[in-house]
């Protein structure tokens, strides 16, 4: 049996619609005037949507791609998450 996908997820919510849902239910919780119920709700779809945009990235990151220069100035592409690959930001 399959568990089901939360609401955001079927509709194929895009990342920046999830993340900006999100933005608005933690300025809704800071204001404080919800009821305890209301909070525990919004909260709980908090964390689905913040889960929803983490794998969301976590997908994005597999496809990235980074062109990185050799000491003898030959550009090759390697993997994001190749080992020795600075993901900071890039020397020129």
């Amino acid at each position: 049996m399959e568990k089901a996908k939360p609401a955001f997820e079927k509709a194929k919510q895009t990342f920046e619609q999830a993340l900006s849902e999100l933005e608005g239910i933690v300025e809704k919780m800071e204001k404080g005037d919800m009821t305890l119920d209301q909070s525990i709700e919004m909260f709980q779809k908090g964390i689905e949507l913040s889960n929803y945009c983490s794998r969301r990235l976590d997908e994005v990151e597999k496809r990235i791609t980074i062109l990185i220069k050799d000491d003898n100035g030959n550009i090759r592409e390697s993997d994001f998450n190749e080992p020795g690959v600075s993901q900071g930001s890039s020397e020129d």
